[in-house]
């Protein structure tokens, strides 16, 4: 199942994505009489996700698809951000081996260069990322994102599947030139307001497949910059969500970025996206805070 969050009659709303447009779940409760939650934020906390999805495929795929309920269905809506108030943003850097090599850096092996992101940077599809007036090289980041669907703690890689919720397209920005100066302004050159873009979809696991088949592309002004697959990272998913759940208890809404295969610098004016194979695309218009206003 593919959900999205998205603004109809000025509120933002829960919805199930489908190649004929998205399907708002207020509707579908009215409609089938269901007690589903009507934001993203509290289908995870209230761990409806997997009765969502099962009822889904069982039952609401199958008379959706019949056309019985298509005025239920929205054609055209504003995107938003699948939710504002993570617990946790999690970010990995140099995970990919040829992204480290093109940095003339080593990708490190004993752990995953983590960092933290606070929620204020959170932007939707389409919002504006603004480069800030304290940074002359920023930089963004194609990467999959890692939505995890239950509260847990010290999970196996083996078992790492089932505390997911599911997955999504990410862009993850950086001041490049305030990270040079110290590595220990690594949280500084990562906390900017717009510096995190998500969604537009949950994508839930019995929809990805094999996920380390997955091609992740940073795309700038409609040109791949940089692409690889996620089997070419140093630590794949499974590992980073067995490894952070070693740190600290992992939540319902958490969310593990997962690495870039090539970061890109930014531009007043420039379009910047992330592409993922089988999934709907992120992007999000640049502005320079620091370019003259008309």
């Amino acid at each position: 199942m593919r959900l999205a969050t998205i603004i109809v009659d000025g509120r933002m709303q829960l919805a199930i994505c489908r190649q004929s447009g998205w399907i708002p779940i207020q509707r579908l409760n009215e409609a089938f009489d269901t007690p589903w939650p009507t934001t993203m934020a509290r289908l995870l906390q209230t761990g409806q996700l997997v009765p969502l999805t099962e009822w889904y495929r069982q039952t609401g795929r199958r008379e959706l698809d019949q056309g019985v309920h298509l005025p239920l269905r929205v054609r055209h809506c504003t995107e938003a951000p699948l939710y504002r108030h993570p617990p946790k943003i999690w970010g990995i850097g140099l995970n990919y081996r040829d992204h480290a090599s093109d940095l003339s850096e080593q990708s490190p092996t004993s752990a995953p260069a983590s960092f933290m992101k606070p929620g204020t940077t959170i932007i939707g599809p389409g919002d504006t990322i603004k480069i800030p007036k304290l940074s002359h090289k920023t930089t963004a980041e194609a990467e999959l994102g890692i939505v995890i669907g239950k509260r847990c703690r010290e999970v196996s890689p083996d078992e790492w599947l089932d505390v997911v919720a599911g997955f999504t397209t990410i862009l993850d920005m950086t001041a490049e030139d305030i990270l040079r100066q110290n590595p220990r302004y690594l949280t500084m050159s990562k906390s900017f307001d717009t510096f995190f873009s998500f969604g537009p979809q949950l994508v839930t696991p019995d929809e990805v497949g094999d996920v380390h088949r997955l091609e992740v592309a940073t795309v700038i002004n409609g040109v791949v910059h940089a692409r690889n697959t996620v089997d070419q990272m140093t630590f794949t998913p499974d590992v980073l969500v067995s490894y952070h759940s070693q740190v600290m208890t992992l939540l319902p809404g958490d969310i593990i970025s997962t690495g870039t295969p090539g970061a890109v610098h930014i531009h007043h004016g420039d379009t910047v996206a992330c592409r993922i194979s089988g999934f709907a695309p992120l992007e999000n218009p640049v502005i320079d805070l620091k370019h003259p206003r008309d």
